[in-house]
């Protein structure tokens, strides 16, 4: 068997984000740990993989798409229709209802109209964090936002979102550092998906309206006061939800007086505990995901050594 691993890193200028990397990595090595051959697609300004647009698709019996939202929309309708009946999702917010729209044969969603998972990101190891951390005295706090999100339409209310957040800056006293965890273009000098992460694991706090803002800093045991910048909550939501993280809002119910309050929480120790509470909840939740993933490759006849290669290559739906 092989597979086409790709993702938002294998389409310019969409976003791709640290977690997305990070996501992929943790997928390709499951892979390799069952005897899978892979290619991975790649798009400027990341390197070393192929050309999703290039590649024949009689050349893999399956295409793995991991991390991020996920809808039957540009760019994705030539992939869609390429590898259509040959199509794995791992780590997806889907963004039409499964009832109504799903081209996988075998998905595992981050969050989706029938459930909701941590996400893959939690399933790597937290940094190790300085001795002398948190840093006492002034707070360092990271500030992670995301941009308009064009995929959520009039729902999306980022602007309003990061006022609310610079009015809890203003409020308290911090040294506030941004962070950006997009790296097809970042904005604060960041090249890696390790330099992000080694940056917001070294916060006291994280103030954020991004996913995987919030995902990498309970990764690593940093309190997170999470907004989720679409009305009535989207994938920030459902995320802490599933992982049991408590101080999250939604663009449209949210106080200055509630964020403040949540913002006065992260800064002590019980906070701190939870956070680590909810990344141990999430780390296991993520083994189950590697665990059906696997289940499923065995058995499509995926590991190496079973069967003839020619019996694996015929392995279709």
């Amino acid at each position: 068997m092989k597979i086409l691993v790709a993702g938002w890193f294998s389409f310019e200028q969409m976003g791709a984000s640290a977690g997305d990397l990070i996501a992929r990595d943790l997928a390709c090595s499951w892979l390799d740990e069952a005897g899978v051959a892979y290619d991975i697609a790649t798009a400027a300004p990341f390197t070393g993989g192929v050309d999703c647009n290039a590649v024949d698709p009689r050349d893999y019996d399956y295409a793995l798409f991991v991390c991020g939202p996920f809808g039957n929309g540009p760019p994705l309708l030539e992939f869609l229709d390429r590898f259509a009946g040959r199509l794995i999702g791992l780590n997806l917010s889907m963004l039409q209802p499964l009832e109504e729209w799903n081209p996988f044969e075998f998905l595992i969603e981050r969050d989706s109209s029938r459930a909701a998972n941590p996400d893959m990101v939690f399933g790597g190891p937290p940094l190790p964090r300085p001795a002398n951390s948190p840093s006492g005295g002034v707070p360092v706090v990271g500030l992670v936002l995301i941009d308009h999100q064009p995929e959520y339409d009039t729902d999306d209310h980022h602007r309003a979102v990061d006022d609310a957040l610079r009015r809890v800056i203003a409020a308290r006293e911090m040294a506030v550092v941004p962070i950006d965890t997009r790296l097809d273009e970042n904005r604060t000098g960041l090249r890696t998906a390790g330099e992000v992460e080694a940056l917001i694991a070294r916060m006291d706090v994280v103030l954020t309206t991004r996913l995987h803002g919030t995902v990498l800093a309970l990764k690593n045991g940093v309190p997170v006061l999470a907004v989720d910048s679409v009305a009535g909550g989207a994938k920030v939501k459902r995320q802490t939800e599933a992982v049991g993280w408590p101080t999250v809002f939604s663009a449209d119910r949210m106080s200055d007086d509630e964020l403040l309050s949540a913002f006065d929480y992260c800064l002590t120790a019980p906070a701190r505990t939870a956070a680590v509470a909810c990344r141990n909840r999430a780390a296991a939740g993520v083994a189950r995901i590697r665990d059906q993933f696997m289940a499923w490759l065995d058995h499509r006849g995926a590991f190496a050594g079973r069967g003839d290669v020619e019996s694996r290559r015929k392995v279709r739906t």
